[in-house]
């Protein structure tokens, strides 16, 4: 059926051509829209100063063939406004009228969105952060004044530039129109895009990456405001820890045990990660217990600083804590590193792989299912593997190839050393005769 619409659909527009009518009909979301270059609408923008646009115009006519029949016929309506010069913006046009009767803007269904949204799902700390995805999505990736309808809501999505951004978005508006009952098709936007190229740093890079707070510090200039001054300890000790533990940048600002981290009971130096944060609460332990000592993550100084920092943010808020976890991404570019904070937990689950640890232990300590630790990190562990096999296979090659200069080496000095034994008996046997 919808085959046979889009062939109508085109006879009709060929009609409309060859009769100039300067007006083409197109299918959007279920609906036909009357496409056309009109004079500026009122309170729209001329931005190339020719004082007319194109625009689409939504006459609430249904994609199927007899609504084919009406847009045509308003075809060739608007077809001789445009040739007479007649052309007005009037409620049929604007269709507000009709409109603000039948929807509500997106702005005000994004106040209502959380009550309405926990109305069917449990509130968990989980939920919580599922919902606060979506919400801070839908509201970054939409106009707050345009009306809350589906033709709407995907020219949104269509003005998104980055694929994984425009995957996220489209997430984020079906949840949100699922909840205020918007029919909407967003299948053309469901496929998730191919991975990009990640930077997973080596062990060698995440430790030199600690120096670059402090030559931050030493060659920033002078001109800081002295209460913020030392801010960047509080920032590398956040490096470190997720370096050591590979943590999600949350787990460190959620409700942190501080007085269980610097304890002499920590034997295990491990981190507590609060019960209220994304998967629940649980012990992670460092792979590197050196990097602690080494990165002066133990300092009470830095403790200090993080505890300051989270008293003045609201915990129960995912705004917060969002805000905190971006800062961390700010100071990783600020002192130009070339990857992000998350790499760093990708970096650990690598590590961990390589170093042979069982997968079952290495997803508990990062605090999520076998399932999701293999989807999530197998495109990675392919490639570091092929590294690492390659570099130890290069490594051990270079190994050979000295072992082998040695071995001559050695051979060449056990001969002259033979020739010299053969030239001292020579000499005692000619004394005694």
């Amino acid at each position: 059926m919808q085959s046979q619409i889009h062939l109508k659909l085109i006879e009709v527009n060929q009609r409309l051509k060859s009769a100039k009518t300067k007006v083409t009909i197109r299918e959007s979301n279920g609906s036909l829209q009357l496409r056309a270059t009109l004079p500026i609408k009122p309170g729209d923008r001329d931005v190339n100063t020719t004082k007319r646009k194109q625009y689409n115009i939504s006459l609430n006519i249904p994609a199927n063939f007899e609504g084919l029949k009406t847009a045509e016929e308003e075809a060739y309506e608007l077809g001789k406004l445009i040739a007479r010069q007649n052309f007005e913006w009037n409620d049929k046009y604007l269709g507000n009228d009709s409109l603000k009767k039948d929807f509500s803007t997106i702005g005000e269904l994004l106040e209502r969105f959380e009550k309405e949204y926990f109305k069917t799902h449990q509130r968990t700390t989980k939920s919580e952060h599922t919902f606060f995805y979506y919400f801070s999505r839908t509201k970054r990736f939409t106009n707050s004044t345009d009306l809350a309808t589906a033709e709407s809501l995907i020219n949104s999505i269509e003005q998104i530039n980055q694929q994984w951004a425009k995957y996220n978005a489209a997430r984020a508006i079906s949840a949100f129109c699922s909840t205020f009952k918007i029919a909407i098709d967003l299948s053309k936007y469901s496929k998730m895009p191919e991975s990009n190229s990640r930077k997973i740093p080596t062990d060698r890079e995440i430790y030199a990456g600690i120096a670059k707070f402090e030559y931050y510090q030493n060659y920033r200039g002078k001109q800081v405001n002295q209460n913020v001054q030392d801010s960047w300890q509080l920032w590398r000790w956040t490096y470190g820890m997720l370096a050591v533990f590979g943590l999600r940048p949350r787990e460190l600002f959620i409700n942190p045990d501080i007085d269980w981290w610097l304890s002499s009971e920590n034997v295990d130096l491990t981190w507590k990660v609060h019960k209220n944060c994304k998967t629940g609460e649980r012990q992670a332990l460092p792979l590197y217990k050196q990097w602690i000592e080494d990165f002066d993550l133990r300092n009470p100084r830095y403790l200090e600083m993080l505890a300051t920092t989270i008293n003045k943010k609201d915990q129960t808020k995912h705004a917060e804590i969002t805000a905190l976890t971006q800062r961390i991404s700010w100071w990783f570019r600020k002192v130009e590193l070339d990857f992000k904070p998350y790499d760093l937990r990708h970096a650990w689950a690598i590590r961990a792989h390589v170093l042979g640890i069982p997968i079952k232990a290495a997803a508990d300590n990062l605090g999520h299912s076998v399932q999701v630790h293999t989807q999530t990190y197998q495109r990675w562990f392919s490639l570091d593997m092929r590294k690492l096999a390659i570099n130890q296979a290069l490594s051990k090659r270079d190994e050979v190839e000295v072992m082998r200069d040695e071995n001559g080496k050695l051979k060449g000095e056990n001969e002259r050393l033979k020739l010299e034994v053969e030239k001292l008996k020579m000499e005692i046997l000619y004394k005694h005769c």
